[in-house]
């Protein structure tokens, strides 16, 4: 069956035991997974820009007025990207424990603050110190996916994330737009000096961040099943109004259990009349259960035992972190995501060298469109990756996805560094060929997540997350001390792609045994 236009805006079909939508109500706030789905990409893409509002106006007028070198410039780059990975790694288990709707308010309040105090900077290291506490803004990645990841189902997650996130990165290059207009304004039309204006740029990103954070976590359900404290027991309810008796399945306190019972043991009445009560307590709460999706016995008990995000042990944590299925997603966005943040930090002065007729307004203009391109690339890679899950039936679609697309990838970026082109077209053209492969990758990347270890979806998203920048500072770093041999850089970048994505292409995508999630 084709693409029904009528999912864009009607109630969708859930999930019966987890409450998660088979469809995305993208037009319609009205209900809960639109609205959650409206937030979760709008709050990202806030973050986002706010997080990235500093490199459009950092190669002049910030420059100019705190007489920065070169170099400070791109330790700045290196230490907004150092705190993002911190924030990302505690993203992760903070998402499982306390919620991604917290979780996500949390981090765009806490980077709120040091962007208020931009205005406070009178040298190189007020610059570094607010750059890094701003930096939490980019950890709101992982709240983001966790949330998007928990209100849709196995069959529509990769789009939802993709979307989520895409529409989300656009951020980067709408920032390249915003801060650099926002400035012109406060010099022509209020008469601010350069030293006086680029600070009071920073206060619209503050005030959006705050407003988005405030309506976030008003307006929007923890998850599917209402709090995050409960939604074990919401599971363990939805089964029994089922008429599926696994009492032992899901244990409320936060750990899936699925307890064998040593020796035979008759259920008392009491027993059997409070699993009666539960599952009277379910059907009042959840009506005659409209717009549901068809599911056996047996796939319900799959998805309450192995989907359902629990508060993670030390343990259980180090088991997800250091899992192979794990290390495959963190290598890959490691190389995707992180040259993504390195380029776009360099983007505008690797044009003004190759095209210095286009000037600072201009090459900006271009470098913002690698940005922009993350609104219809992210979502294609995921959208063709859960097609492809549909058509196959297998999460190992997903894996050959990704890593075709990083090959690709690694190919143009080798293209563009040997080149090196001075011709508009040539350029414009392997960048944007560039942008669709590595864009569309995270987007199969963010598509597979999901599915790798669904009862510790925080901590594996964190730690994926958290790699892709960590790649960010290591390509950041190469920039930085290959000055403006831009070029080269790129070539290097291809290359650890498509050799990182080479050495991990072997792991199997789910582990052996794994229950949920396929």
């Amino acid at each position: 069956m084709g693409f029904d236009i009528a999912t864009l805006w009607k109630a969708p079909e859930i999930n019966p035991v987890n409450g998660k939508a088979r469809s995305i109500p993208v037009l319609n706030p009205f209900n809960k997974y639109g609205r959650v789905f409206f937030f979760a990409w709008f709050g990202f893409m806030i973050a986002f820009l706010s997080w990235y509002a500093f490199p459009p106006l950092l190669s002049d007028a910030i420059k100019h007025d705190l007489k920065l070198s070169q170099n400070e410039i791109a330790n700045s780059n290196i230490i907004a990207l150092t705190a993002t990975l911190l924030v990302r790694l505690c993203a992760g288990p903070a998402c499982d424990r306390f919620g991604p709707k917290v979780t996500f308010a949390a981090c765009l309040l806490l980077g709120a603050i040091p962007s208020a105090l931009a205005g406070t900077i009178h040298n190189a290291l007020g610059l570094y110190f607010v750059r890094f506490f701003v930096g939490i803004l980019g950890g709101s990645f992982v709240p983001c996916q966790v949330w998007s990841t928990g209100f849709f189902d196995k069959n529509i997650v990769g789009t939802g994330n993709a979307l989520t996130a895409g529409w989300g990165n656009a951020g980067g290059g709408i920032t390249y737009f915003v801060m650099p207009a926002i400035y012109d304004s406060l010099r022509t039309n209020q008469h601010l000096s350069e030293h006086v204006a680029w600070r009071v740029s920073f206060i619209v990103p503050f005030i959006l961040i705050t407003a988005v954070a405030i309506g976030l976590f008003t307006l929007c359900p923890d998850c599917p099943t209402g709090k995050w404290s409960e939604r074990h027991l919401a599971v363990q309810q939805n089964l029994q109004a089922h008429g599926v008796r696994a009492e032992h399945v899901v244990d409320v306190p936060g750990n899936i259990t699925d307890k064998k019972e040593t020796g035979v043991t008759t259920p008392t009445s009491a027993t059997e009349k409070r699993i009666d009560e539960e599952a009277d307590l379910a059907k009042a709460k959840h009506g005659s259960f409209n717009h549901e999706a068809t599911m056996s016995e047996q796939q319900m008990l799959d998805s309450a035992r192995g989907e359902v995000v629990v508060k993670p042990s030390f343990k259980e944590a180090m088991n997800v972190v250091f899992s192979p299925q794990t290390l495959v997603v963190a290598a890959c966005y490691f190389c995707s995501f992180g040259a993504e943040l390195a380029i776009n930090s360099i983007l505008g002065a690797y044009y003004l060298k190759n095209f210095p007729k286009l000037g600072q307004t201009g090459t900006g203009q271009w470098a913002a469109m690698f940005g922009l391109l993350n609104v219809a690339f992210r979502p294609l890679g995921g959208i063709f990756s859960d097609y492809l899950y549909k058509k196959t039936g297998k999460v190992y679609s997903k894996k050959v996805l990704l890593h075709a697309m990083a090959v690709l990838t690694g190919a143009f970026q080798i293209a563009i560094g040997v080149l090196n082109s001075k011709s508009h077209s040539t350029m414009f053209g392997l960048m944007a060929g560039m942008a669709f492969f590595l864009e569309a990758g995270n987007g199969v990347n963010f598509s597979l997540v999901p599915h790798v270890h669904p009862f510790a979806n925080g901590i594996i998203s964190g730690c994926t997350g958290a790699a892709g920048n960590f790649g960010g500072i290591i390509f950041a770093i190469i920039f930085r001390y290959n000055g403006k041999n831009y070029g080269k850089v790129m070539w290097i970048i291809g290359v650890m792609t498509i050799g990182i994505n080479i050495a991990v292409c072997w792991i199997k995508p789910i582990p052996k045994g794994q229950i949920g999630g396929r």
